[in-house]
């Protein structure tokens, strides 16, 4: 059985990896190879143990919860844009100057990450970005700028990006532990790139007369759209204030969060029309949630639990215990492992490879894993959903990211680390 689960399990990553030249959407590939581990483990226990089908309804109750919290957070990100909410945050960067726009949109970038998550603000960015100038490649550097502070402000937040999530959801971190301990790495991670890129950039008079050109045309501003702004913040930010407090898990929070939101929207639209108002509804806001990117984590944390209940997670965590000069080391070939391969599913599998038991809620370890797994993807553009983004949107070649945005990316990277390790040192040795 072993065996041919692991043959299910590493010809759906490739397929995942692969996803381009094989033309085969990875979403397909996710759910087949979920729905098929699982079918493996059914036919080699018929007979012999009875209660597979215990098991793998309780792992996707699991599994349901975060497609669940997923589901509704997307759905508040994407009812705060009907009402152009982020555009009163957008609408105040206003410089001629190349060089102060690239810190202005790095820092806004990283905390609207960790506020809302990590893809959602990717594209509000980039979308601005396409509204201050014409493309050039100026604006394609503040574009992989994006990317990196994007992933670095989702790390250290519960909901700003899906490793952290699966994390904070599985019991591993609790909501003001991974706040606290990453806030200061994950800064480094993009403070550094931000600092290289702006030495090497030229502040050319010519872009920033683009900039003031390009600047008037922005998108105005709609009624409510403060007030949906700070209702989808707040909402976002009270999931893990209820989990904190009552212990409930986090989709519940997120519901009671969206029916708030959802509600505020109502008081802006009750004398309209019903078609009106149907643009401005939940079940409008749905149609723009991306649904593909939910399907696919739930046939990836199929596969993922039908090889923990296996045992392969646990007999690869040993492995690589023994073989790997220290413990850390394997959290940095996880990091860089997350630009080529998805973060999401690589946490996941560390979920099943290190027990609770063990290694118990904030240990290093879980706070590390977030840190490497969230960052390392900036490393290439296809190494994160964020990256995935702005290649779509603005068009940004693998090979392009590779020479103009990766060096820097990877001393970001070595950064957040070196000042995690000596962080964890000062806490360890003097406080």
């Amino acid at each position: 059985m072993t065996l041919v689960l692991l043959i299910v399990a590493l010809s759906g990553y490739l397929a995942v990896i692969l996803e381009t030249p094989i033309r085969i959407n990875k979403t397909i590939t996710a759910l087949l190879t979920g729905g098929l581990s699982w079918l493996v483990i059914a036919a080699y226990n018929v007979g012999t143990e009875p209660d597979t089908h215990d098991v793998l309804m309780h792992s996707f109750a699991e599994i349901a919860g975060l497609l669940i919290f997923l589901l509704g957070a997307m759905t508040i990100v994407e009812l705060v844009d009907l009402h152009k909410g982020f555009s009163v945050i957008t609408h105040r960067i206003r410089t001629n100057s190349v060089h102060k726009l690239m810190w202005i949109v790095a820092f806004v970038t990283f905390f609207m990450s960790a506020m809302l998550d990590n893809l959602a603000t990717t594209i509000i960015m980039v979308t601005l970005l396409r509204k201050l100038m014409p493309r050039s490649d100026v604006r394609l550097k503040l574009a992989g700028m994006v990317v990196i502070a994007a992933n670095a402000g989702g790390a250290f937040s519960p909901i700003g990006d899906v490793t952290t999530t699966l994390l904070w959801i599985g019991g591993q971190v609790s909501a003001a532990g991974i706040a606290t301990v990453l806030f200061v790495p994950s800064i480094f991670v993009m403070l550094v790139p931000l600092i290289l890129i702006t030495y090497r950039m030229n502040d050319f008079a010519v872009l920033r007369a683009q900039i003031s050109m390009k600047a008037a045309e922005r998108e105005e501003q709609m009624r409510g759209s403060k007030t949906l702004l700070i209702a989808g913040v707040i909402g976002l930010l009270a999931v893990p204030v209820i989990k904190s407090l009552t212990g409930l898990p986090p989709f519940l929070g997120v519901i009671i969060s969206l029916g708030f939101v959802a509600l505020t929207s109502t008081f802006f639209h009750k004398n309209k029309s019903q078609d009106e108002k149907s643009h401005y509804s939940v079940a409008h806001a749905l149609t723009k949630v991306d649904i593909s990117s939910i399907l696919y984590f739930m046939g990836i944390l199929l596969m993922v639990f039908a090889l923990q209940h296996a045992g392969i997670l646990a007999w690869f965590a040993s492995f690589l215990q023994t073989h790997l000069p220290s413990q850390q080391l394997m959290v940095i070939a996880i990091g860089v492992l997350s630009a080529l391969v998805d973060n999401g599913s690589l946490v996941a599998a560390t979920q099943g490879m290190f027990p609770l038991a063990e290694y118990p809620m904030n240990d290093p370890l879980w706070e590390f894993i977030a840190l490497c797994a969230g960052t390392g993807g900036s490393m290439l553009i296809i190494g994160s959903a964020a990256g995935i983004a702005i290649m779509e949107k603005e068009k940004i070649t693998f090979g392009w990211y590779l020479r103009k945005i990766t060096p820097y990316a990877i001393a970001g990277f070595i950064a957040g680390i070196i000042i995690f390790i000596l962080q964890q040192y000062i806490l360890l040795n003097f406080l």
